[in-house]
């Protein structure tokens, strides 16, 4: 069963190959919705009457956060310090936790899946992918990474089976990823892709790198040994992969 849900300002594709009935999986389909309704109106920077905005307002102190605001910020302190500041959730200025909010909530949104007992999906979520198990055809999800340039062209096609993939670019967004370090655009990197075991991880990774330009590149081999593979464009079109990123033939 497949469903499109337009909420945090994007479209949430979200695919079932699971052998239920019909009635099953689309109350699971709507406990995902349920879900990421829940985190774009706790989240978004842009309704007044979200608890980020209250928050960024002092209207509420950090104590009576909900746990998840409390949870965010915590794993966006986190991701600042191993990151040595180029995942900064304040580099614009007022708290905006979006670069780690999108890919937490659809790894939130897959585990439950998976506890309720849909162990083959996939949700994809403008650029974050969270895929489990296989296809209704019993292969492996394939997820295409979208050329930089031909917007009909795939740089690459990767196998998931169980596992994220997040990717931050310029070339749809434009310049929407801000180096700490110049307070401008981020530039040099043209789009990242992080694949590993966690979408949230993966998705701040991916943005992290775009800030960084170039040194990035060397950046994001480090993260092998936990399990996180990339593959980046630059802006002058060379195109670099980690040793150990799965290709699809």
């Amino acid at each position: 069963m497949r469903h499109a849900e337009h909420v945090m300002g994007t479209v949430v594709s979200i695919d079932l190959a699971d052998d239920l009935p019909e009635p099953r999986l689309q109350q699971l389909i709507g406990d995902v919705c349920g879900w990421l309704h829940e985190v774009d109106g706790r989240f978004s920077t842009y309704r007044e009457d979200s608890e980020v905005c209250r928050f960024r307002r002092q209207e509420i102190a950090l104590d009576d956060c909900s746990p998840d605001l409390r949870l965010v910020l915590n794993a966006c302190a986190d991701l600042w310090r191993f990151t040595d500041g180029y995942f900064d959730a304040y580099a614009g200025g007022p708290l905006d936790p979006s670069g780690y909010v999108k890919g937490w909530s659809v790894e939130v949104a897959s585990a439950r899946l998976a506890e309720a007992g849909s162990v083959n999906h996939c949700i994809s979520a403008g650029g974050d992918i969270r895929a489990r198990g296989r296809t209704a055809a019993g292969a492996p999800w394939r997820v295409g990474i979208r050329h930089p340039w031909e917007a009909d062209k795939l740089s690459w096609v990767l196998p998931v089976s169980d596992g994220a993939v997040a990717t931050s670019g310029t070339y749809e967004r434009g310049d929407h990823v801000t180096n700490p370090r110049t307070g401008g655009p981020a530039r040099g990197l043209r789009s990242v892709t992080v694949t590993g075991p966690d979408l949230a991880l993966a998705d701040a990774y991916a943005t992290a790198a775009l800030a960084m330009g170039p040194p990035g590149i060397t950046w994001l081999a480090k993260l092998t040994t936990d399990g996180y593979e990339s593959a980046v464009v630059t802006d002058d079109g060379r195109a670099f992969t980690s040793p150990g990123l799965p290709t699809a033939v």
